[in-house]
């Protein structure tokens, strides 16, 4: 079934209050053309990351949030509406769960057979929970993440440094910005010319080519000239890995942001983009097999630039997992980018912030930009990634902008923005809400929660202590998945997102609900024995009942 679908603009209401209109255009914009991998079969990013489980349902949900009233909640189960029932004013309008098995069934034979009765779907992280935005809603964390590997070398930025990496799709696709924003030098590879096409039409990529050579000729010129340039090169990963090493080319960061999460995502060897559908759906099996053959040596090149001196990190998509079940026993030799660069964020409840303007109006961010500038005039990184953000990012969909704020700090902003749409210094009302890759909201040993102090990696009663807390504080809705960037069987995580139409209501549930939310990351690492942790809570009056009367 083919149909485009876009999310209306300006401030004319569709749904019977902006509480519903806001999931409703939310869930349009995750399927606009500019944002979705592949709209037509309902594909938001990640490869198989839907919105919707089927666009029967997709229709269903569509009806329900038009006609939903302000005391009612709607049950979506894994991207099929439910049920609704009465509930009341501060409850969330939507609840959302999306992909969730038990325990011994997590493994992905048994959702694929799931998937193909029509039971479930994978809703990755943003893409089930309607609050993606285009490619930037990962470009500030990849930002933050490649600034904290310039420290870890001992820099102020990325100039006159060359990184390696793979994957241009939807959430891949930000590493190039990122490395440029930071002053270096980036090589991407991609098997599909199309999305680095994409990702040049949109500016996350400056340019690329069919030419390995004329690609590597070109950042290697950059690099020695400390210049900021990123090329794309088309090619398998695993090929252009490995021959790039074998060339003994100088790279300084390696990392990947391939599909690997799902191994009928990510191409093998031998294999063409042509015919790679039909495949992987003929003998998943065998396509896994080759996959992750393919994914062994891919990550054996990438063991070997850390042996050679680079810095390697997994940006959180399980490619080493799959790797080592590929056959490659020294996959995990290199570190996931949470433990190795993040955590320290993480422990003051900093992470992904973000907001669109349901108006559709561009100048409605460029107020909240100027407004975030003067709430935290002495965050300096901040002010550089909104400055930059302003002048380099292309809008995909309705207008949107993250940053990365803390506790204590986010419902700031949220009540910042509800003032605004309450004056009419903005057009419409704000929808607030972030990556489910933030500090208290995931179970996730080979990404968040990898390597925590206490071994607690794998317990996941922190995403769902969050997700029945953000309930109870008034966020208009709550998502709960399985899997999310890391695979079937490997996550537990959650997502919020909260409306500020400019009333007194909403103002009451966002300083709770922005409060709240955060305030999860610090209890989590404050009980993981984190010292920073700890310290944070007692300064901004977190209550631990463990730590009081200590």
């Amino acid at each position: 079934m083919s149909r485009e679908v876009r999310a209306a603009r300006g401030s004319t209401l569709v749904a019977r209050s902006w509480q519903t209109e806001a999931p409703l255009r939310m869930l349009m914009n995750n399927l606009d053309p500019e944002v979705a991998e592949h709209p037509e079969e309902l594909v938001v990013y990640g490869g198989t990351g839907r919105a919707a489980r089927s666009w029967e349902a997709y229709d269903a949900i569509v009806r329900t949030l038009i006609t939903l009233e302000d005391d009612e909640t709607l049950l979506v189960q894994s991207g099929k509406p439910v049920g609704v029932f009465r509930t009341h004013e501060w409850a969330p309008r939507v609840l959302i769960a999306n992909s969730n098995l038990v325990g011994d069934w997590a493994n992905w034979p048994e959702f694929r057979r799931l998937e193909q009765l029509g039971l479930t779907m994978y809703g990755q992280m943003t893409a089930g929970s309607w609050i993606y935005i285009g490619t930037q809603g990962i470009l500030q964390g990849t930002y933050e993440t490649f600034a904290a590997v310039a420290r870890s070398l001992g820099r102020d930025s990325l100039t006159g440094t060359l990184t390696l990496t793979g994957g241009a799709g939807g959430m891949g696709g930000a590493q190039p910005l990122a490395v440029t924003m930071n002053g270096g030098a980036v090589l991407i590879v991609d098997v599909d010319e199309t999305r680095l096409a994409r990702r040049v039409e949109r500016r996350y990529l400056d340019e690329y080519t069919t030419d390995l050579d004329a690609a590597l000729d070109r950042v290697l010129a950059a690099k020695a000239a400390g210049h900021a340039l990123s090329v794309g090169v088309v090619g398998n990963a695993a090929t252009v890995f490995a021959e790039l090493h074998e060339r003994g080319v100088a790279v300084d960061i390696v990392t990947d942001q391939t599909s690997a999460h799902d191994p009928l995502a990510y191409l093998p060897e031998g294999y063409s983009v042509t015919e790679w559908k039909a495949r992987a759906a003929a003998d998943p099996d065998g396509f896994t097999r080759d996959a992750r053959a393919s994914m062994a040596k891919h990550v054996a090149a990438m063991v070997a630039f850390q042996d050679a001196g680079a810095a390697v990190f997994d940006y959180g998509n399980s490619i080493r997992a799959e790797a080592q079940l590929g056959g490659f026993a020294r996959a995990f030799e290199f570190p996931g980018f949470v433990p190795a660069y993040i955590r320290p964020q993480f422990e003051e409840g900093r992470g992904p912030f973000r907001w669109a303007a349901l108006s559709g109006d561009p100048a409605d961010i460029t107020a909240t930009d100027r407004a975030i500038l003067e709430l935290f005039p002495e965050d300096t990184a901040l002010a550089r990634w909104i400055t930059q953000a302003a002048e380099k990012v292309e809008f995909e969909g309705l207008p949107a902008r993250i940053c990365w704020l803390g506790y204590k700090e986010r419902h700031l902003a949220g009540l910042r923005f509800n003032e605004m749409v309450a004056t009419g210094e903005l057009s419409a009302p704000i929808v607030i809400g972030r990556d489910h890759l933030d500090s208290g909201s995931v179970a996730s040993p080979y990404r968040e929660t990898e390597a925590m102090k206490d071994g607690s990696d794998a317990i996941a009663d922190w995403p769902l202590l969050n997700a029945l807390l953000n309930t109870a504080s008034g966020a208009t809705w709550v998502s709960l998945h399985h899997g999310g960037g890391v695979g079937i069987g490997r996550s537990i995580h959650s997502g919020q997102v909260t409306v500020a139409d400019g009333t007194d209501l909403a103002a009451q549930k966002l300083e709770r609900v922005l409060t709240n939310d955060p305030g999860t990351g610090v209890m989590r690492h404050v009980d993981a024995g984190y010292e920073h942790a700890l310290q944070i809570a007692r300064e901004r009056g977190l209550r631990v009942p463990m730590q009081e009367g200590e």
